[in-house]
């Protein structure tokens, strides 16, 4: 309950809910508000929710990560810093994200920024010619992804070079047309590559499926299976 009101915005409902508990408050309630906090940007509630995580559990990485991602959101990037030599001097790194995706019996795997695979001038030309479609479809990119104090058009470069899109670009040469491109990611699909990957299902009439930590995504004719809820 504290997720379902969080997730939809209800953050106040979600505070009285948890206050109105008679018994001690488990870690996961306020990993649920803490996680609602991310999706909303809301810094205080993300801040005190972090703090009740921690006192919880001292060693909790994910919470660190969460807290870090508030303050970046916020662009407040002295807080940033903060968080991150605590994660360092408590040893906690952030997961990095990865993509893998299999083609003839072998798995290709990509990281953010990748510029090992042997097919990386066809993939970063697929992308190219992705990014001009989809604009003209009606994509507009997401910049808030970005948790970096960069410029604007370091920003959007950024946002083209993620894991999964750097699969799905090889995905889209490696197969012939017309077949479903599967991806599995470690980590929650951006909210951003979410909404690139229903343009580009669009506009290279393929299913394109993305397994990520939460759930299975189907895209398919500019629609996901989500419903944009994940």
């Amino acid at each position: 309950m504290v997720w379902l009101l969080g997730r939809s915005g209800h953050l106040d409902d979600a505070v009285k809910l948890i206050d109105d508990i008679p018994f001690e408050h488990s870690i996961m309630l306020w990993r649920a508000l803490l996680g609602a906090c991310v999706i909303h940007n809301n810094v205080e509630l993300g801040k005190l929710s972090a703090e009740r995580v921690l006192k919880m559990e001292p060693q909790d990485g994910s919470a660190m990560v969460l807290l870090s991602n508030i303050y970046a959101g916020a662009r407040r990037w002295e807080s940033v810093a903060s968080v991150r030599k605590l994660m360092k001097r408590n040893g906690v790194k952030k997961e990095p994200g990865l993509s893998w995706i299999e083609n003839q019996s072998k798995v290709h795997y990509f990281t953010v920024g990748d510029t090992s695979h042997p097919e990386m001038r066809l993939i970063n030309g697929m992308l190219e010619w992705l990014n001009i479609k989809i604009k003209k479809a009606g994509y507009v990119c997401n910049r808030n992804v970005v948790l970096l104090d960069v410029e604007e058009d370091e920003k959007d470069r950024l946002l083209w070079v993620h894991s999964e899109r750097l699969a799905l670009a090889f995905g889209l040469i490696s197969t012939p047309p017309g077949r479903p491109v599967r991806i599995i990611k470690n980590l929650r699909i951006c909210v951003d590559c979410h909404a690139a990957i229903k343009f580009i299902s669009q506009v290279v009439q393929r299913e394109i499926v993305v397994r990520d930590m939460n759930r299975f995504h189907h895209f398919t004719k500019g629609v996901c299976s989500c419903g944009d809820y994940w």
